[in-house]
């Protein structure tokens, strides 16, 4: 008899690890999706080999990583069914994933999908209304399977088809957590992460420094919303300078060697010479500004100050320093002094 696949979805979370777990518990071979966006867990695009082969060392389990950053920037522009207490579009975030899972199933023959969510555990998208929207909207209904929850819940297809034991799944419910850890307890899983959330969207300083930038507040010279910008709005500190020019900059080396590599064609990169400092960007300058105009040089003398301003101090003192800006296929130097605080605070995201 040929083995029975399915696909769940996987955050690396307790709960998406029993379902897989549960699952996986009655011979069907599980394939879990782990799901990327530059708001949670992007950096595992880096490294999928190894991200692959550590899940699959420490719980067994075969893991593909899937980025559906792009389509997910458009959700965010208007979602059907709102935000959360910040940013977080979490009803649909839970539709779109599990449609796209859907459109994966015949690739890899499964014949159902299921997740680690919980009856009331999450009071936005996991009331019992809520599942039933999710299901709806997603196009996965009677396709969809809560292995968790399953008890409480109507009889999916694949329970009525003999693919999976009912009296085999559970009926969690609530927001506690203790059956999950119980059960992690029988299963042996020993190491898991704590509940708490990994999407920035759900931070409420990050959370509301994005909603800025879809609402227009960062006049970037375009409307499209691309991966790219959403990864640079998430690094360090940003400005969006009197000019209407979006400036961002590191605060340590790491962020700095982030920002260098998300530069871009048109794109303006500043350092300090001197001593140590941060890298800034100043995203498609060279696209806003008129070579040699007035406002390339105000700009620039802006965003050099800024520079100086936040490199090493000397004597507990921001001093002036030589700034190099690279720009427009070229490479020169200013010397700028450090801009005072009541200047740019009101440039502050």
């Amino acid at each position: 008899m040929k083995q029975v696949t399915a696909l769940g979805l996987f955050s690396g979370g307790l709960d998406s690890l029993l379902a897989c777990r549960i699952i996986s518990s009655q011979s069907i071979r599980v394939i879990a999706l782990k799901f990327i966006t530059p708001f949670f867990d992007y950096h595992l695009k880096e490294n999928e080999i190894g991200y692959r082969e550590t899940i699959r060392e420490k719980y067994g389990l075969e893991v593909r990583v899937v980025d559906i950053g792009s389509g997910y920037l458009d959700l965010l522009k208007n979602p059907q069914h709102g935000y959360g207490k910040h940013f977080n579009p979490c009803v649909d975030c839970k539709i779109f994933m599990l449609r796209r899972a859907a459109q994966l199933l015949p690739e890899y023959n499964a014949s159902f999908l299921f997740t680690g969510e919980v009856l009331g555990q999450r009071p936005m998208s996991q009331r019992r209304d809520t599942l039933r929207v999710i299901e709806r909207d997603s196009g996965c209904e009677d396709i969809l399977l809560r292995p968790l929850c399953a008890r409480r819940l109507p009889e999916t297809k694949p329970e009525r088809e003999g693919l999976v034991q009912r009296d085999k799944l559970y009926g969690l419910c609530g927001r506690g957590r203790g059956g999950q850890i119980e059960l992690a307890a029988e299963f042996g899983i020993t190491e898991y992460p704590p509940p708490a959330g990994g999407c920035i969207l759900t931070d409420p300083n990050l959370g509301a420094r994005i909603e800025k930038f879809y609402t227009g507040r960062f006049h970037d010279g375009h409307r499209r919303f691309r991966v790219n910008d959403i990864r640079l709005l998430l690094v360090g500190r940003q400005f969006l300078l009197p000019q209407g020019i979006w400036l961002t900059m590191g605060r340590n080396q790491d962020e700095n060697d982030r920002i260098s590599r998300l530069a871009e064609k048109g794109d303006w990169i500043l350092k300090m010479v001197e001593r140590p400092g941060p890298t800034a960007l100043l995203r498609k300058a060279a696209d806003k500004l008129a070579g040699g105009s007035p406002q390339e040089t105000e700009t620039l003398r802006l965003a050099a100050g800024l520079v100086a301003r936040y490199a090493r101090k000397t004597g507990g003192r921001a001093l002036p320093g030589e700034i190099s800006i690279e720009g427009r296929g070229a490479l020169h130097t200013v010397r700028a002094e450090p801009l005072q605080e009541e200047l740019f605070a009101g440039w502050k995201i």
